[in-house]
């Protein structure tokens, strides 16, 4: 989904832009047409080259963006540390490289870990060069820039490795460019805004830009600081211009002489203003341009989508390495967005000129291809339904969300649906206040009194919004004034790409090669024997394919329920036997009256199928599921630990297509999946008590004929590795429910992730749940639940009373208090 892009501010009719509107009174004539042709061409062939560039840009984004990244390979990729910086100086000199070079100050135990994490993120972005100080006696085997400043420690308050850091740019590199970065190691700096921002200043004159201080309140009077002097915060760095440098490099060994306090910025900042002339910026911008966090350690470890981030240069502190390669990959997903924004005005600037040139319409098939859809201007007219049952209803929200589509009319809003709301509000302000310096005003977003939105298929989410804002306007005559405005906005769908991965990697190129059966073999293992490998080997010149080919395992559980077992089995021949799935069966088989005619079902199966995998395996104690797929699993893993586990019940009816995504979802080490499944409402309440209604909208999906299991986690895959992992299933739990719940919380909590999502494929098949009186009290509660839902949905319910409205009167007779 694509950046919300305000379309209009106050009220209007007409959403069109006023240009469009004139222009379509009359048609170009021939000479105009010829330019709108050139200009048509040329803006076409803008957008081809920047799809192109932006395919490029990954592979050449190092290239590109940092000219020391050359150095660290091929004939450079041997240097000592300090050569790498020096290396190819000679050709930056007036470059579009040579606007910044940035000294970090770093230690000796953070080489591995800080340093390595900003030289592997925004280190390698830079428009200039970058080179880590640190202790005379520290080194490093990784191919980084470090400079060992001799007769430097790694004590804090580091003024002499400060000092001598600025002292060194000057003598190396001080000819070389036109700006010098004096940061931290726990710093994260955007180069691309860095540029914009140090473009826009004159590097010729002095200049010391930082965020400007004079200390807390408890070191006021100490710090040796007359009325108008102040420092530049180190923590989220300090600029300097070349010409402050040449003047305050010199003087090193003065300023380390005459140092008043401990504070390395606080000393520099007298340096600077005593032998260059000049304080830090006074500017309260700098504040959120430099942007330091007073979280600590736990600054930026949590949420990142809020406006102090999106506004700011750098960031300070990043203690944690980790999260610094996190904030990097957050930025990045910002800069995707922008170019994604730009690609659409693009291609809508197409979409305008080949109207104007009198092109032909779109035919209707094409009328709604993605590409015909992303040209057309923002409008909430994109989609023009034909009849009323197309039309898309809007969902109302204030502090609740109303909906007359859900089965709870009036709800809590989503977190999805609050976190984009979020999103649009902050995207919208920073659009709204792009130029409020020139315009000397600026609007702050207070809240959003109500709201429309509704999602288009083809043109994205559609928003109406009633926002509450503050004006203040800060140049001439200054006023604040609380106003309301109404926007209307379109987060545009962009194109849909595809990338097919195998477990979360680029599929291997295989040629086509003739296999043979002990291929497949091996990938059965001892589970499925030789017979197997016999019948599924792959046909002659078929090439392998990782994800189809995974062995998947079927564990059920099973106590009696012959008619229900015999739907299963017989699914399972024609699914899997007949249909050549890479599957296995293994029934957990307890004690009932109806052993023998299970047993005998099993056996005819494999009568006529030798090779099939299916094996029984008996338990002699009461029904527990828990224990059932526990010791299925464990009997799977003395044959073949590259299996997936598919934990399924009997009730179960399952597709080729849902084997598939088990399949694709389940990734060794790395990922468990836990389908939503369809759960089937009772087929006589829905169809009425005729079986012909029921057989033929058997497993319609929708939702009056069931419900999706959002809160059931019976029905999972996993690879036994996984399932030991998390220490398997809780084998204390007796009989049914619970065992599942326990799974799903112990695989929320490990390093494995949970995905989950709607299974159209596994579908519940309804049968009267029983519950035994003797189970658990929250146990029995939970059984009760599943077979109240089971019954119907609202609109059963609501055809039921309407049929029957005796049953409200009893219900309400009921609750009447009877007289004592």
């Amino acid at each position: 989904m694509e950046d919300p892009e305000p379309m209009l501010y106050n009220h209007a009719a007409d959403l069109k832009p006023r240009g469009a509107l004139r222009m379509a009174s009359r048609r170009p004539s021939a000479g105009e047409r010829r330019c709108l042709r050139a200009a048509a061409s040329l803006l076409l062939g803008t957008v081809t080259g920047y799809f192109v560039a932006a395919l490029i840009t990954t592979s050449t984004s190092q290239q590109q963006l940092c000219p020391h990244a050359d150095a660290l390979r091929a004939d450079n990729a041997t240097l000592p540390p300090e050569e790498l910086i020096h290396a190819n100086l000679q050709g930056l000199h007036n470059s579009s490289k040579s606007l910044l070079f940035v000294g970090v100050m770093t230690a000796q135990k953070y080489l591995d870990t800080r340093a390595k994490a900003v030289y592997d993120t925004w280190g390698r972005e830079l428009p200039g060069r970058m080179a880590f100080f640190s202790s005379g006696t520290s080194e490093t085997n990784l191919s980084i820039p470090l400079v060992a400043l001799p007769g430097v420690d790694d004590s804090y308050p580091p003024q002499k490795k400060s000092f001598l850091m600025l002292k060194y740019m000057h003598e190396h590199f001080g000819e070389h460019f036109e700006w010098f970065l004096r940061a931290d190691d726990d710093v994260y700096v955007r180069p691309d805004r860095l540029e914009t921002f140090l473009r826009s200043i004159d590097s010729r004159k002095p200049q010391f830009i930082g965020q400007a201080g004079r200390g807390s309140q408890e070191e006021f009077g100490l710090l040796s600081l007359e009325f108008d002097e102040n420092f530049c915060m180190g923590g989220p760095g300090v600029l300097m211009s070349r010409a402050t440098l040449a003047k305050v490099a010199p003087h090193v060994s003065y300023c380390l002489r005459n140092l008043y306090t401990t504070h390395e910025d606080v000393e520099l900042g007298r340096c600077v203003q005593k032998f260059a002339g000049i304080p830090c910026t006074w500017s309260y911008e700098m504040q959120t341009i430099l942007y330091h966090n007073s979280s600590g350690s736990q600054a930026f470890t949590g949420r990142l989508k809020y406006k102090e981030v999106h506004r700011a240069i750098t960031l300070h502190p990043v203690k944690q390495h980790k999260h610094l390669y996190r904030v990097h990959n957050y930025m990045r997903s910002l800069k995707i967005g922008d170019l994604q924004q730009r690609s659409l005005s693009l291609l809508r600037d197409i979409g305008h000129m080949s109207a104007l040139l009198g092109e032909t319409a779109p035919s209707e098939s094409e009328k709604f291809s993605p590409a015909n859809v992303m040209s057309l201007a923002p409008s909430l007219m994109k989609y023009k339904p034909k009849n009323v049952t197309d039309v898309i209803p809007w969902e109302f929200f204030t502090n609740a969300l109303y909906s007359d589509k859900n089965s709870n009319p009036r709800r809590r809003m989503e977190l999805p649906l609050r976190e984009g709301l979020d999103d649009v509000v902050r995207e919208v302000m920073e659009m709204t206040n792009a130029f409020s310096r020139q315009r000397g005003r600026i609007l702050d977003f207070k809240e959003v009194l109500y709201g429309y939105h509704h999602v288009n298929p083809i043109a994205g989410q559609e928003l109406v919004l009633d926002m509450q804002l503050v004006y203040r306007k800060y140049r001439g005559r200054k006023m604040t004034i609380p106003v309301r405005r109404h926007t209307y906005l379109q987060r545009a769908f962009t194109g849909i790409a595809v990338r097919e991965t195998v477990d979360g990697k680029d599929p291997p190129v295989v040629k086509e090669v003739e296999t043979n059966s002990g291929d497949f073999n091996s990938i059965a293992g001892g589970v499925l024997g030789p017979a197997y490998a016999l019948m599924h080997q792959p046909e002659q010149h078929m090439t392998p394919n990782p994800a189809r080919d995974k062995l998947i395992t079927f564990l059920v559980p099973l106590s009696g329920r012959l008619k229900t077992f015999h739907r299963f089995i017989s699914l399972y021949e024609e699914i899997c036997i007949l249909g050549r799935q890479a599957t296995a069966l293994v029934l957990v088989l307890f004690p009932s009256d109806e052993v023998k005619e299970t047993v005998a079902l099993v056996r005819s199966i494999q009568r006529r199928h030798p090779s099939a995998a299916i094996s029984i395996l008996p338990v002699f104690v009461p029904f527990a599921r828990g224990m059932a797929l526990q010791l299925g699993a464990a009997h799977v893993q003395t044959h073949n630990e590259d299996t997936i586990l598919f934990f399924v019940d009997v009730d179960i009816v399952f597709t080729a297509a849902s084997l598939q995504r088990i399949r694709l979802n389940t990734i060794k080490g790395k990922s468990v999946y836990f389908p939503i499944v369809f759960s089937e409402f009772d087929p006589n309440i829905v169809h009425g008590n005729t079986t012909e209604s029921r057989s033929r909208n058997h497993f319609l999906i929708n939702e009056n004929t069931g419900y999706w299991r959002n809160y059931g986690f019976g029905i999972a895959s996993a690879y036994p590795s996984d399932l030991n992992l998390v220490g398997g299933f809780n084998t204390a739990i007796k009989g049914w429910g619970k065992e599942d719940v326990d799974l799903f919380d112990k695989f929320v909590k490990s390093k494995i992730s949970v995905f989950r999502a709607a299974d159209p494929g596994l579908v519940h098949v309804f049968h009267m749940v029983e519950c035994d009186t003797s189970l658990d009290p929250p146990q029995f509660a939970m059984c009760q639940g599943t077979r109240a839902n089971t019954y119907g949905g609202n609109f059963q319910l609501s055809r039921i009373l309407d049929a029957h409205p005796e049953i409200l009167q009893m219900a309400s007779k009921s609750r009447e208090p009877t007289a004592s």
